[in-house]
């Protein structure tokens, strides 16, 4: 017996140190990727499914916005109302991630992966528990809650059928978009693809269903969207509980040291700051736009869901380039990072100009897609002209925003995130429509990413001039 137990115990040990050393042998590799490979492969590589998760959620959102539309233009009014609160969801969310997500990139570019797994797994949960809170909460107070977000009485039914089943989503919402992000600070960007993918192809599919083939309405619309993000959310943890991901997840790796809590929250401020305010920014614009009726609601509505498709280019583009700044610079790759800072600054920049030219020239036919009523067209033509002209800027804002959250300095890249939205946005559209009306509106935002874009230019060169002279030190 003695000896079936020794054999057994020996066997144990064996297998223990063949998992260590096959984990072992995969952060090796994964270390060399991100290290070796030649910068602009390695962002395209990255951007590539990231960008594609994007435009895949970005149709998602047209589409959930084209067969809501088809009910009434109160209800497509509606669909922008709670899109603000799923701007702050996502917002919390992308704190918890980007947050979690670059301390532990750093940590693996160090090769500290015991660190690693600290802050991915308390960055889970955190974002878990504010989900959590977010549902209980806003159904206790969902009345209130919708004319906050910026409802007019004949919107507000709608709105609050539709935020009902967002509310019941958010656990999923926020951990998903927690995990994507964890993901991707890994440079795995596929494994953060597939989610992401497949709830929003799904949701594509249950929309027309529910909406009319089952007649619910919006609800059928807000249905869709809970049962797709916690096929998402379930996707993406599998990845962590098979050991796809280098980070683990699980509670033994949770940790209730302050010092990692605040690393995780300071870091991912700016991506809160950037998010948050854009989702309040949208809140007043619809209630400074609510006098001029639904049709102004609607139009701000669909413009600004035309605008996310170009948005989320450059976004997925920058997201390819984060671990890659992030991971490098934990390692002291110092002149990779400015290489990536400046390869991904010219092409962002090339790839907005392009399809915002597109969009300006295409504007009236894609707002009309989604309501034929004159003053939609007019309103949401002008409005997303105006943002096509202003989002060419948008990469040196985001650049110099992402490079900063991506090294934790905290400092700049809030500041920065801060400065589009709360400084410029925010005062422009509460100011300008009591001087131009409607247009004041339509400008608002456009203006904030100008002056936003000109601010960030000096920071961006120091900080390449910075990363020129540690390298030479290096």
């Amino acid at each position: 017996m003695s000896i079936v137990k020794s054999d057994n115990i020996e066997h144990l040990h064996l297998t223990k140190a063949s998992n260590i050393m096959c984990i072992m042998k995969d952060n090796n590799k994964q270390f060399e990727k991100m290290t070796k490979t030649p910068v602009k492969k390695l962002i395209n590589t990255l951007a590539v499914p990231t960008i594609i998760s994007m435009m895949v959620t970005i149709i998602y959102n047209l589409a959930d916005t084209y067969f809501v539309s088809r009910i009434s233009v109160s209800a497509s009014g509606a669909t922008g109302i709670v899109f603000g609160l799923m701007g702050i969801i996502q917002a919390f969310s992308f704190m918890f991630g980007h947050g979690a997500g670059s301390c532990a990139s750093r940590k693996l570019g160090a090769k500290d992966y015991n660190a690693a797994n600290s802050y991915c797994s308390t960055g889970f949960f955190l974002s878990l528990i504010f989900g959590s809170a977010t549902l209980v909460f806003g159904l206790i107070f969902i009345n209130p809650l919708v004319r906050a977000l910026g409802s007019t009485d004949t919107i507000f039914p709608y709105a609050k059928a539709y935020c009902t089943y967002i509310l019941i989503a958010a656990p999923a919402m926020t951990t998903s978009f927690a995990m994507n992000n964890l993901l991707r600070f890994e440079g795995m960007a596929k494994l953060a693809t597939i989610g992401l993918t497949t709830g929003a192809v799904l949701n594509i599919a249950l929309d027309p269903l529910l909406i009319f083939g089952f007649n619910m309405g919006i609800s059928g619309a807000g249905l869709a969207t809970a049962v797709s993000q916690y096929t998402g959310m379930a996707i993406l943890l599998s990845m962590f509980l098979r050991g796809k991901s280098q980070c683990k997840i699980s509670v033994k790796h949770f940790s209730a040291n302050p010092r990692i809590t605040w690393d995780i929250l300071t870091t991912g401020a700016p991506s809160l700051a950037r998010q948050g305010l854009n989702s309040v920014s949208t809140m007043i614009m619809n209630v400074q736009a609510a006098p001029y009726g639904d049709a102004c609601i609607a139009a701000m509505s669909i413009s600004a869901r035309c605008m996310m498709f170009i948005f989320s280019v450059c976004l997925g583009i920058g997201q390819g380039f984060q671990p890659v700044c992030s991971f490098n610079y934990g390692a002291k790759l110092y002149e990779r990072v400015r290489e990536a800072i400046k390869y991904t600054w010219k092409m962002c920049t090339l790839v907005t100009a392009v399809l915002s030219g597109i969009m300006f020239v295409l504007a009236p036919t894609v707002v009309a897609l989604f309501r034929e009523e004159n003053e939609v067209v007019t309103i949401g033509t002008a409005a997303a002209r105006f943002a096509c002209v202003a989002l060419c800027f948008l990469p040196t804002v985001m650049m110099a925003n992402m490079s900063f959250q991506s090294i934790g300095r905290t400092g700049p890249a809030f500041f920065l995130a801060c400065a589009q939205n709360g400084l410029f946005f925010i005062p422009f559209v509460l100011i300008l429509p009591h001087f131009i009306g409607v247009t004041g509106i339509e400008i608002a935002q456009p203006l904030g990413y100008v002056i936003s874009a000109a601010i960030a230019v000096p920071y961006l060169l120091s900080f390449l001039k910075k990363l020129a002279s540690n390298s030479q030190i290096n």
